[in-house]
């Protein structure tokens, strides 16, 4: 009511606004064309996905970086929440959890569900376990919410922490596609020995646009072995193969088809076309609020901008003052932990013309 004569801008939630690349237009267009005909119809798909599209994401995404897998760890999914989620039935109660302060709360909160004990890294330069031998070690880069990147020297003191502790590494490497730094890490499995105790997730949600139809993947090195309650020694691979034969339906044949046609056409250069649109927002955001000395760390790397709130403010109070003065949604901090509050994220996932309004709007006042 306070604002009835202007529009709402949303730069709140990391959703993409580009509609889908053509190729994967067209790849949907293939498969249909596939469930039309009697003879290539497919029915059921296998719950870890189709081999076609595990051996071009074996091939387009790792055999680059001199990285191999064979297909069968290799597991396509809906979605990464659901596969980091899901990995926890999988392991009994009451673990020692390591969590990055700020963090993605679903991390937070599928751990709260399981009864986890949950410890904070506030310094990933620096980690320490303080409370209790560490099970289980999250790690996001580049990280949501604050865009930060790990470098290759820091993520092999966490594996070789995994490797002497028996814990286990989940590596979210779900905007690894938004990297534009030289000399950086894409990749756990660029370190030596992460084979042995880390599974990395990867998502086509921001890199292809594909929040409407949805599709994931996840690594889980056969090398893994865990123990079950009686002390038998088991492959986490079959482990996972097992719980996703129960509780999976697989994914879609349509969503697989439109990306496997993105990668078999060469046609990544599309996706590229639409990050660094996302990231030209990104940049705008950046320039504006580092001339209003609001950032402490500048990331090139990242959908999100990572700001401190103006007059200390809380990071809900700060959320009234942008809807209040400027009626632009953001996302409070503190929603990611404690060390976020006093910090606000925004995303460049809206329009450009959206991201423009949204600055000229706070030039008036902020």
């Amino acid at each position: 009511k306070k604002n009835k004569n202007m529009r709402l801008i949303d730069l709140s939630i990391g959703d993409v606004s580009l509609p889908l690349p053509s190729s994967c237009i067209d790849g949907i267009d293939n498969a249909k064309k596939l469930l039309a005909n009697k003879e290539t119809f497919t029915g059921y798909p296998p719950s870890t996905g189709h081999t076609f599209l595990k051996e071009e994401i074996i091939k387009n995404d790792y055999n680059t970086r001199g990285i191999d897998f064979s297909n069968e760890e290799v597991f396509i999914s809906d979605s990464s929440k659901s596969d980091i989620t899901n990995i926890l039935d999988l392991f009994k109660d009451n673990l020692c959890v390591a969590l990055q302060n700020p963090v993605y709360p679903v991390y937070v909160d599928s751990n709260i569900l399981k009864g986890n004990k949950i410890i904070y890294i506030t310094d990933i330069e620096t980690f320490l376990p303080p409370i209790c031998k560490v099970d289980l070690i999250y790690l996001c880069f580049p990280n949501n919410p604050t865009g930060k990147i790990i470098s290759k020297e820091t993520l092999k003191k966490y594996v070789d922490y995994a490797t002497k502790n028996n814990a286990l590494i989940l590596f979210d490497s779900a905007y690894e596609a938004f990297i534009q730094q030289e000399d950086t890490v894409h990749s756990i499995y660029e370190i030596d020995g992460a084979k042995n105790v880390a599974i990395e997730f990867r998502s086509y949600s921001k890199t292809a646009g594909f929040t409407p139809i949805r599709l994931a993947y996840c690594i889980v090195p056969k090398q893994i072995v865990i123990e079950s309650t009686n002390g038998t020694k088991i492959s986490l691979n079959s482990a996972f193969k097992r719980l996703k034969d129960t509780k999976y339906n697989g994914p879609s044949f349509l969503s697989e088809y439109a990306i496997y046609n993105t990668y078999t056409t060469n046609k990544l250069c599309e996706l590229r076309e639409n990050i660094s649109y996302y990231l030209n927002n990104v940049k705008l955001l950046t320039e504006f609020f580092d001339s209003k000395n609001m950032i402490e760390c500048i990331s090139i790397n990242s959908p999100y901008v990572w700001i401190k709130t103006i007059n200390n403010l809380s990071s809900w109070d700060f959320f009234y003052y942008m809807l209040d003065n400027f009626m632009i949604l953001g996302t409070p901090g503190s929603g990611f932990g404690t060390y976020g509050d006093g910090y606000f994220r925004l995303t460049g996932f809206s329009s450009y013309e959206d991201t423009l309004e949204a600055i000229n709007r706070m030039k008036k006042v902020l």
